[in-house]
């Protein structure tokens, strides 16, 4: 039988777990992306095949 202090442990500590984790500091701080050197995709000129 499976007893409710196991389940309130084991809940318990993934909610500290969560609380941390969503007080972090850098949690949506992040560097914006580096241009490309050369743009791909559909706006980008042709590029010939390096034959």
């Amino acid at each position: 039988m499976i007893d409710n202090f196991s389940i309130a442990l084991t809940h318990g500590l993934l909610l500290i777990a969560v609380w941390r984790l969503i007080h972090r500091p850098d949690l949506d701080i992040e560097d914006p992306p580096e241009p490309d050197a050369e743009p791909r995709g559909f706006f980008a000129p042709e590029s010939k095949p390096d034959a």
